[in-house]
């Protein structure tokens, strides 16, 4: 079953995304559902926070500060498992004149590539505007969905910065 779920196609496609990164073969083929943080982190013995969401917003109509644009469409935010979103500061590190709405499910496959429950933050069609949450420093070991709910990829914070080109924003996703 695993080596199945390895050759999914949305999973191939973060393989080969990390491969060309120079990552090599780090994709892990759960054989619980890692749909969630939590279930990602009771199937790795990790905890919650350790979990990177990929979390897809519409920004569209929510133009560049002060530009009349109409808005960039969809934009990510990488949060740590444990923490919400903060979508006005999510607004502002990526320069919106607003906080994005939850993007649809169909929002989210045009844009990434993925459906949700095994959004990877690589390996999408285009570059997203995203920001990552700087409180995922608190953890050595990251892991992140790779392409399918029952996968995963392991990586450190600054590999998750420099590979996405994603904006450090300590103020994403608060401490509740």
């Amino acid at each position: 079953m695993s080596a199945d779920i390895l050759e999914n196609a949305s999973v191939r496609r973060v393989r080969q995304a990390l491969l060309a990164l120079g990552a090599g073969e780090r994709v892990i083929a759960l054989g619980d559902s890692a749909r969630t943080a939590a279930e990602a982190a009771s199937a790795l013995g990790c905890p919650v926070g350790a979990i990177v969401k990929s979390l897809v917003f519409d920004g569209s109509g929510i133009g560049a500060d002060g530009d009349g644009s109409s808005g960039m469409g969809a934009v990510m935010a990488l949060v740590a498992g444990d923490r919400m979103c903060d979508t006005a500061a999510l607004g502002r590190a990526l320069g919106l004149s607003g906080p994005p709405k939850r993007a649809s499910a169909e929002l989210v496959r045009e844009a990434t590539g993925f459906a949700i429950g095994g959004v990877s933050p690589l390996g999408h069609p285009g570059r997203l505007p995203l920001a990552i949450d700087g409180s995922l420093t608190r953890f050595p070991q990251l892991f992140a969905a790779a392409g399918h709910p029952k996968t995963v990829f392991p990586l450190q914070f600054q590999e998750l910065c420099a590979w996405t080109g994603g904006i450090r924003a300590d103020d994403l996703a608060p401490e509740r």
